[in-house]
């Protein structure tokens, strides 16, 4: 019995880890690119939560919503970068944390203005409702479709920042702008696409998460805080890091909820210091 609240706990993890990268990913991608401080990513996630309770209320379907959650997200991104956003890329880091921090704050107040400071749930998809037998062991159905699904687009992410065209400028962006206009490539466009891609995948983050733990304005400002500790102990700028961060951080949260559920948040941060006294740089990070 011992053994089974291991594995399932090991499992929850994983599948929060999974999420934790999707939220992540984005964070680490357009800071590694454009050493620009996204204090609004956490908003997005927000988005995409509150995008999947509204189209299931609307249509009874959470297939529906899995695919206009990300889809919302990535478009209040796109119009947030081109229209505010990438006039602060020259400013100083402060600047960019006010102007970012700002915009989160008013998203966070509009969301309560629209559908009240009160939590809600959003239902499982009726699919994925029941639970899995392996062997002896039963694990929700759900809970396993979203390990596979964000395993799935791990994947596709990386064959698209390792082999695509997209993908080599970005990485190179991240080594140095400059030489990357010197060849030819509209950095600003890179820019715009990475945000776009980023804002998908925190409004993906959010979208899966929203039937597990229901939504509330002020998950948007959790999410930031866990985004930004994923991306230290991965690595800044590093794909592969926010992936094992993202791994690390779900599995210690769910080890410890059952150990010292008190104590859960507090842990993701006791592994954060102790990573970083290790690598100080992150687990993939550059020194």
């Amino acid at each position: 019995m011992q053994g089974q609240v291991i594995l399932f706990q090991l499992l929850n993890g994983i599948g929060i880890g999974m999420i934790y990268f999707l939220l992540s990913v984005g964070l680490t991608m357009i800071f590694g690119l454009m050493r620009f401080v996204n204090f609004a990513h956490g908003t997005l996630y927000l988005v995409g939560a509150y995008t999947a309770y509204s189209v299931s209320l609307l249509t009874g379907s959470m297939w529906w919503a899995l695919a206009f959650g990300p889809l919302a997200a990535a478009v209040i991104a796109l119009i947030s970068e081109r229209l505010i956003l990438r006039h602060t890329y020259e400013m100083p880091h402060e600047a960019q944390i006010l102007v970012t921090f700002a915009l989160a704050l008013i998203f966070q107040e509009s969301i309560i203005l629209i559908f009240d400071p009160l939590a809600k749930n959003v239902p499982v998809p009726s699919l994925l409702s029941g639970i899995v037998f392996i062997g002896s062991f039963v694990y929700p159905a759900y809970r396993l479709a979203v390990v596979f699904a964000a395993a799935v687009i791990a994947i596709l992410l990386w064959f698209a920042l390792e082999r695509t065209r997209f993908g080599a400028a970005l990485r190179a962006g991240s080594e140095s702008t400059e030489m990357v206009s010197l060849l030819g490539i509209n950095v600003q466009k890179v820019f715009m696409v990475a945000f776009l891609v980023g804002g998908g995948l925190a409004g993906l983050a959010g979208t899966l998460s929203a039937p597990l733990r229901g939504v509330e304005p002020f998950m948007g400002s959790e999410a930031l805080g866990v985004a930004f500790v994923v991306v230290v102990v991965g690595g800044i700028g590093s794909f592969t890091g926010a992936l094992l961060g993202g791994l690390l951080i779900g599995v210690v949260q769910s080890m410890a909820s059952s150990l010292w559920p008190e104590g859960a948040r507090l842990m993701i941060y006791g592994a954060m210091a102790l990573v970083l006294l290790v690598r100080p740089a992150g687990l993939m990070g550059r020194s």
